[in-house]
């Protein structure tokens, strides 16, 4: 089997068979075409089949000697052992060559976190003179208050708003469904939105059952919102690299801050692992330990 062979059959393995996110089959995708691009320049144009320890091991010397963080590498990494895992499983070889390499090290990287002060003086920059300032009002209610990724929040559909129960439906990794609750402040104005301004997108055919439109009456891109938060938090005089992810983190952080059970966490959030969710405990501890050191009398003027 060649190399493009190999890719196809590995995306169509990715999408179907593990039901992973468009996003993520090409970040699978791209790593994977990093390491052929490498093989095809410095191993001869050796198959898939023939790869063997040493060219892997040769490959992640590479990387290094390119300048990427142990994170990237560890990405790359767990990408290709995904790949002849998938050969292996295929009977495609008998052998599985990324079985000896390990994952690089890397140290836990703390997300960035707003405070609720902070939150609120994003909220308040937003201009709701504008029609589509409560669109934009209603968009940053629901990443804070719903902690939802953005493209979860991006394809987020009329049909799966369940306001009355209190919840949403949301559509997450892998096409999995879970129910989030949702807040008072986000329902007011998801409902001011829906009622009173959406209409005025005029929803183009095909994109009637989305929540929020941009002013062409179509989706709204990922980059869009990115590009909103971003703008909120210059205009806020927040000093933080702050992208709708951060609302996400900050939405736990402060549920985990208010004593919310990990699970419930987790079940929000939408985390296949707990331990993913465990790293906002470390956020509360660093929260706790800053606030001793910043109030108690016997710990000021150190």
């Amino acid at each position: 089997m060649d190399w493009l062979s190999a890719r196809r059959g590995f995306s169509q393995y990715l999408r179907l068979e593990r039901g992973l996110a468009q996003n993520t089959v090409q970040a699978y995708l791209h790593d994977l075409d990093l390491l052929t691009g490498f093989l095809q320049q410095n191993s001869g144009g050796v198959m898939p089949s023939s790869v063997g320890v040493e060219e892997l091991r040769q490959f992640l010397q590479h990387c290094r000697e390119r300048g990427l963080s142990a994170r990237s590498q560890a990405r790359i990494t767990s990408g290709f052992k995904c790949f002849f895992s998938y050969l292996q499983s295929e009977k495609l070889i008998t052998e599985n060559p990324s079985s000896l390499i390990d994952l690089p090290r890397i140290g836990m990287k703390l997300p960035e976190v707003l405070s609720v002060e902070e939150v609120e003086r994003m909220l308040g920059m937003i201009d709701l003179s504008k029609s589509e300032g409560h669109r934009d009002r209603a968009i940053v209610e629901t990443l804070y208050g719903c902690g939802l990724r953005v493209s979860e929040l991006v394809n987020l559909q009329l049909q799966n708003l369940k306001f009355r129960e209190g919840f949403i439906r949301v559509v997450g990794k892998g096409n999995k469904e879970r129910l989030v609750p949702v807040g008072s402040a986000a329902i007011r104005y998801n409902t001011i939105y829906i009622n009173e301004f959406r209409k005025l997108a005029n929803p183009v055919k095909g994109y009637q059952h989305l929540l929020y439109l941009n002013k062409f009456g179509k989706s709204l891109s990922r980059v869009s919102v990115f590009l909103l938060i971003k703008r909120l938090a210059r205009m806020a005089g927040i000093h933080k690299e702050v992208s709708p992810h951060t609302l996400r983190h900050s939405f736990a952080t402060h549920l985990v801050e208010g004593g919310a059970d990990l699970r419930a966490v987790q079940e929000m959030l939408g985390h296949e692992s707990i331990t993913t969710t465990e790293v906002y405990t470390h956020l509360d501890k660093e929260y706790l330990q800053e606030t001793i050191n910043r109030f108690h009398p016997r710990n000021r003027g150190r």
